[in-house]
């Protein structure tokens, strides 16, 4: 399995990144990617990009470095109706789009009410992929977000950072491995990410790689390996293609 996208990855507009777009492309390109998200936080993260970035992204060359820049954000979860901190006006524009919830804005409560965040949030269209939804901070009920992502037609990441043992948002393996048998069983396509916030980490994804091939995934569920069929299924979310 040989991935030629990495969709998450984070630039000093994150705010606590620590590399440019141009460093995480030149790094994307030295290890073979062809493709990478530009996935900084949305403006309710602390420290996180103004409005004004996320809607002048056009300005970016479609080829850096020699890597294709897809433009994109990690947008915030805000509520249990699934608000998000980025109009669709603006989302609209982008390639793709990712929602999370982040502890720091959408404090912890109930397992009930972040299902329901997640649940709310795919259900709009400019949301293609949920983020880190097994992370160690938000119990959730599993088997409902991929049964609602199966049926919004929306990406699940297998986020490698949730996957690293050092990593503040680690919670095993189990839950993870639950939730690539599901989206197995229920056909729900993922993508694996590094979730880098500095430039040598782009491309990172082998915990990820390693799960999703245990899992035995069949390829046409695994969207990193195809950009075409990621696109398909990402304007097919949006209402764009059939």
């Amino acid at each position: 399995m040989k991935f030629i996208l990495d969709p998450h990855t984070h630039t000093m507009a994150s705010g606590h990144a620590y590399s440019t777009v141009s460093e995480n492309a030149a790094h994307a390109a030295s290890i073979g990617l062809t493709h990478i998200g530009l996935t900084d936080h949305g403006p309710d993260m602390p420290g996180g990009a103004h409005l004004y970035a996320f809607s002048n992204q056009r300005c970016l060359p479609e080829i850096i470095n020699g890597v294709r820049v897809l433009k994109s954000a990690e947008v915030n979860i805000l509520s249990e109706e699934g608000k998000l901190d980025i109009p669709s006006s603006v989302l609209k524009q982008m390639d793709y789009t990712i929602a999370s919830l982040h502890r720091g804005i959408f404090p912890p409560i109930e397992k009930h009410i972040h299902t329901r965040a997640m649940i709310k949030a795919m259900e709009k269209p400019t949301v293609s992929i949920l983020g880190h939804p097994c992370c160690i901070h938000f119990e959730i009920d599993v088997e409902a977000v991929v049964a609602a992502a199966a049926r919004t037609g929306t990406i699940i990441e297998i986020n490698s950072q949730t996957l690293n043992p050092t990593s503040f948002r680690y919670d095993g393996e189990g839950k993870q491995r639950m939730l690539l048998e599901l989206c197995k069983g229920y056909k729900v396509p993922v993508v694996a990410s590094s979730d880098a916030h500095f430039c040598t980490l782009v491309g990172d994804m082998s915990r990820a790689k390693v799960l999703i091939e245990e899992a035995s995934l069949p390829p046409e569920l695994v969207l990193n390996t195809n950009i075409d069929l990621f696109f398909a299924v990402v304007m097919r979310k949006k209402g764009e293609a059939k």
